[in-house]
């Protein structure tokens, strides 16, 4: 592969490298034995590495591994070796501490391997959680949300912005966009999400409807009915359509006690729920509903 080829490789995690091809995979440089070390071993090269001088990323974005995925990965590594090595940054002379690859580096395990060969680099911590969430996000296999988890804490912790969030991970402004915007739906919407109840298709759709207790009944139509995409933005158009209650007096302040109330009613009827309560400590509980259906359902609810 050509020098040219190899620096076109990357806006993502080779940008964030610090080591370059050039460096001699032999050299063994450090500084004062007590300091940081100046130059790490065999660096640009691939590496041998005991396992057990590897500890796990602690800026490792994702908690979830599926179990069958590593067993099959683990039986291909038994047969064939690891073919993509993972990557980590040497913290002492004989430790180290993993950038990216914790999946291969879990499978390599149970496959008992006790060598694994890695990419060295030099990364302080900031370039640490940016390689680790950006080759989180280059996953074929993470979801919507877990992209925009990741897409959010590159703006919060690494202290980016939109433009240059969609530099580090090659995609438009547009694209990280709509992505941070799925953190705006309701929890029980990013779940549903998460877990493939819904598309990206519908998800976005509901983006769309701007009350939370419309975007909850809309969802629970989709998994009751398998709504495709289509129908569901036909939904949003015919509420969109509906004219918009005008606000009265606004109501008092709830205390966060309450406050807690009103968000737990909303949660277990999937809809937006009022309280509303005077100074003298009286009120009323307002359970809106969007159709006969959804009212039927609220009232199953309550037992009716």
């Amino acid at each position: 592969m050509s020098t040219e080829k190899r620096n076109a490789l990357g806006k993502g995690l080779s940008a964030l490298l610090n080591d370059s091809p050039s460096v001699n995979a032999n050299k063994h440089t450090y500084a004062n034995p007590n300091s940081q070390l100046a130059e790490l071993d065999s660096l640009g090269s691939v590496n041998e590495i005991k396992i057990n001088e590897i500890e796990v990323n602690p800026f490792q974005p994702r908690t979830e591994f599926d179990e069958q995925a590593l067993a099959d990965l683990s039986a291909s590594i038994k047969l064939q070796g690891l073919i993509q090595p993972i990557t980590v940054r040497r913290v002492s002379p004989h430790a180290y501490q993993l950038i990216s690859g914790e999946r291969r580096l879990r499978a390599s395990k149970m496959a008992g391997l006790t060598q694994i060969p890695a990419y060295v680099r030099t990364a302080n911590d900031q370039q640490m959680l940016e390689m680790a969430l950006i080759e989180n996000i280059q996953r074929e296999n993470l979801n919507a949300i877990e992209v925009a988890l990741s897409f959010q804490r590159m703006i919060d912790e690494c202290s980016l912005k939109q433009e240059e969030l969609g530099d580090r991970v090659s995609k438009n402004r547009s694209t990280v966009t709509n992505y941070l915007r799925l953190l705006k739906l309701p929890p029980t919407i990013q779940a549903s999400l998460r877990d493939g109840g819904i598309t990206m298709g519908h998800a976005k759709a509901l983006l769309a409807v701007e009350d939370p207790a419309a975007q909850l009944y809309i969802h629970q139509q989709i998994i009751k009915n398998e709504l495709s995409v289509r129908k569901v933005e036909e939904m949003v158009r015919e509420i969109q359509k509906a004219p918009v209650k005008k606000e009265g007096k606004q109501p008092e302040t709830l205390s966060y006690q309450l406050q807690k109330v009103e968000d737990d009613l909303a949660s277990k009827f999937s809809t937006r729920v009022k309280l509303k309560v005077s100074s003298q400590g009286n009120g009323s509980i307002e359970i809106p509903f969007l159709s006969e259906d959804d009212l039927g359902r609220i009232l199953e609810m309550l037992d009716w």
